[in-house]
Order: C-alpha cells, then sequence, then structure tokens
C-alpha cells in the first residue's frame, strides 16, 4: 500500500473513531445549543427562548434515550444541560460529568417550557439541527449539518460569525480514501503497529462501559442477564456468551445515561460498542497478542466505517448490521482466517441481519446488538469452514464489494419511507 493512501486512511479512522458520551444524537443537539448560546454571548439565566429545528432521524434518534448523569430521556434536558454548561469546545463530550447543580437548573430551565422542538420539514440533510437561542435583547444561532460536530453555520445577532463551511456528505466527500474490502483487508494487515496502536482506546473505553453495566443495572439489563447465574445454565460460560454479555452491557450503560464515555465509530457510540466488544471478547479468551488484538480491531472498524461511508451517518437501517459485520470481519481474521474468509464472512453477515430496522437510539438497542454480534460468530464460524452464501441467494454477490453495494442500496434507496 502506497503511503498516501495509508495516511488517507488512518486520518479518516481519526475522524471518524473518537470518544463520547451519552447518545451522539441528543448530545449533538446539546452541542449545537451550547454553541447557540455562547455565540448570543449571554448568561444561563437570560435565556428566554430555544428554538429547536431538527430532521427526522435526529428527533428519531434523541427522544427516547438516557441522558447521562441524569436520570431522564429526551431532547429537552440535552438542550437545557448544553446552554447551562457550555464549553462547545468539548465536541461529543459536552455532557461528561453533569454535576448536581447543573442537572437542578437543567430542570428549572426545562419546567420553564422555553424549549422549542419542531420538525425541519425541508432539512437539507438526514443529519440536521439547526438552533436558536434568544435572550436579553440577543440571539444566537447554530446549525450541524453532515456529521455530529460540524458546524456549517454560526450567527451572532443574525451576523455570520467565520465562513460558511461545508456540509459533509459522507457518500461523496472528495477528502475520503477510495475503499475496497482488500484495502481495508491490507491496511489492516501491514500498516506498522505503532501507527494503529491508537485502536486499543477503543478496547479501554468500551469495556469500561461494560463493566459499569454488569455492576450496576442499565437499562433493559441484557448485559447483566446474559451474564448472570441463571442464564449461563442456559447459554453456558463460554467466549460465546460472554460477547454477547459484554457487547449489550456497554450499549445498556450507554443508552441507559450512564454517565461513561465509549469509543464510537462513524458518529455511532453503538456501532462502536458492537464494533469493539465481540474482537476484544474473543481476543482475550483465546490469548491474541497485541498486535492481532489491534490488527483485528483495526480490521472491524474500518469494515465499519467502509461500509458507512457510502450509507450514510443516518439511516432506517439499524447501524448494528454494519457495525458486527466489521466485528464479523475482526473475529474471522482472530480465528486464523485470510482475506478470502474474511470475504465470506461479510457476505454471510449481509446474507443475514440486513433489513433490521432502526426505529431510534434507546435502551432496547441492547437487544439489537446481541442479535448483530451472535450472528457475527456465527458467520465467521462458518466461513471457516469454508462457507459462504453464494450468488444464487438474495443480495449476495460473488463480488464481496458488490455485496456491500447492494447492502447498501436497501437503507437509502429501499427504506427511505420506514
Amino acid at each position: 500500500m502506497n503511503e498516501s493512501l495509508k495516511n488517507s486512511i488512518l486520518k479518516l479512522l481519526k475522524r471518524e473513531i473518537v470518544p463520547a458520551t451519552g447518545c451522539t444524537e441528543p448530545v449533538a443537539v446539546a452541542l449545537a445549543a451550547a454553541r447557540a448560546r455562547e455565540l448570543a454571548a449571554i448568561a444561563p439565566s437570560q435565556i428566554e427562548a430555544i428554538e429547536c429545528s431538527l430532521s427526522a432521524n435526529i428527533i428519531k434518534n434523541a427522544m427516547g434515550v438516557g441522558i447521562p448523569g441524569t436520570g431522564m430521556i429526551g431532547l429537552p434536558i440535552a438542550v437545557a444541560l448544553g446552554v447551562i454548561m457550555g464549553k462547545s469546545e468539548r465536541g461529543l463530550e459536552l455532557l461528561g460529568h453533569v454535576s448536581p447543580n447543573a442537572l437542578t437548573n437543567g430542570k428549572e430551565l426545562v419546567a420553564k417550557d422555553i424549549i422549542k422542538v419542531s420538525l425541519a420539514e425541508d432539512a437539507p440533510d438526514l443529519l440536521f439541527i439547526d438552533i436558536t437561542v434568544r435572550g436579553n435583547g440577543h440571539t444566537g444561532r447554530a446549525v450541524i449539518q453532515g456529521s455530529h460536530e460540524n458546524f456549517v453555520q454560526e450567527e451572532a445577532d443574525g451576523v455570520a460569525v467565520g465562513q460558511t463551511k461545508k456540509a459533509l456528505q459522507s457518500c461523496d466527500d472528495d477528502e475520503n480514501p477510495e475503499l475496497t474490502l482488500h484495502t481495508v483487508w491490507e491496511f489492516a494487515m501491514t500498516t506498522p503497529l505503532e501507527e494503529l496502536s491508537f485502536m486499543l482506546e477503543t478496547r479501554q473505553l468500551n469495556k469500561a462501559a461494560a463493566e459499569w453495566a454488569l455492576m450496576d443495572p442499565y437499562g433493559h439489563h441484557v448485559g447483566r442477564t446474559l451474564h448472570s447465574e441463571r442464564q449461563r445454565k442456559i447459554m453456558g460460560d463460554s467466549t460465546f456468551s460472554r460477547i454477547l454479555s459484554y457487547t449489550s452491557a456497554a450499549c445498556d450503560a450507554r443508552m441507559g445515561g450512564a454517565p461513561v464515555s465509549v469509543m464510537s465509530n462513524s458518529g455511532s457510540g453503538n456501532q462502536g460498542i458492537a464494533a469493539t466488544m465481540p474482537v476484544v471478547v474473543y481476543a482475550e479468551e483465546n490469548f491474541a497478542s497485541e498486535e492481532q488484538t489491534i490488527r483485528a480491531l483495526t480490521l472491524s472498524h474500518l469494515t465499519a466505517v467502509y461500509i458507512k461511508l457510502s450509507l450514510g451517518r443516518l439511516s432506517a437501517l439499524c447501524g448494528c448490521v454494519v457495525a458486527a459485520t466489521g466485528s464479523s470481519a475482526g473475529l474471522c481474521y482472530l480465528m486464523g482466517g485470510d482475506y478470502s474468509r474474511v470475504a465470506a464472512t461479510v457476505k454471510n453477515m449481509v446474507a443475514n441481519l440486513t433489513g433490521m430496522i432502526c426505529d431510534g437510539a434507546k435502551p432496547s438497542c441492547a437487544l439489537k446488538l446481541a442479535s448483530g454480534v451472535s450472528t457475527a460468530v456465527v458467520s465467521a464460524m462458518v466461513a471457516m469452514e469454508g462457507q459462504a452464501v453464494s450468488a444464487l441467494e438474495g443480495i449476495i454477490d460473488d463480488d464481496v464489494d458488490k455485496t456491500i453495494q447492494n447492502l447498501v442500496a436497501i437503507g437509502p434507496e429501499c427504506m427511505t419511507q420506514t
């Protein structure tokens, strides 16, 4: 692989794999609210109105999920904490460490009923957040579009601040390298290890989130349930059961509002969890070397990023399908699979989970992650036996990249109305 392509992929990975505290959609709304208040240059006590115009996908993913450190769900408290805590420079970790005082003030602001949320009927992007904060004769406006931290417009008292930025369109961003599954494989297998060592941060953060939910109940307790003694009598105490419990537990914590950060993938913490935890658990259970773990994590996360570049950040197709496809590739490599086995694994995944709908970010996402990663394990095992779903079956093609394109077409083209 030439140096230019390698560096371009490294840049892409570091852009798409970042820490996030809480579900990325309500946090992105809080981030825009924080920036709008900063632009208005007023204190939280001076706020008289907050107007939030959001795309349908943002509302879908933000209305039913827990907000870290609050015990509450939904957009109003996220917006309130955004304007109160401020510090938009913290990005998607904006809502980390919510203090009791901030929570009290946030609840009081919600109670004033000055936060208005509306659907942006003609939103120019699936990911679109437009927030205006008014008070003391001043206004501030911040618009995020295309990705969760991409501010495309900022205004103070109706006057543009800085230059209007490009709205990131992930599917046609000229800065993104052209990827194939073989390119992903080659990058993961040949890039010098010291340049990939940052991938271990995904293990550190996402495993810590899982352990948090295994100790304390969050969400629907999916991880704790699968980890319990009673359920082990059914599923056994195995690598497979621990892959399911640790992956779903991290999602329990995140969707249930635990004050923890996870490493996200392509703007989604759940995708980051699904691309990480199966690989981490399998690697630890089978005494994989540090190099094998790093390369497996790289293969998993970059496979997910590759698919999401075409699918888009938000869709009606559940992101766990994409992320679990990444983890299946990483698992296959750890099982001793070569590129042909990894390609077979991806085909097996696409043949199985395609069509799972995304009906919003919420605690029950842990169940979908459990389904996704269980399929990832089975797909890798079947591929290791030399079996792959053929081009005579469903949307699978002999060419694995065409198979991925077929998967991608299901999301934005076939499931738009969904």
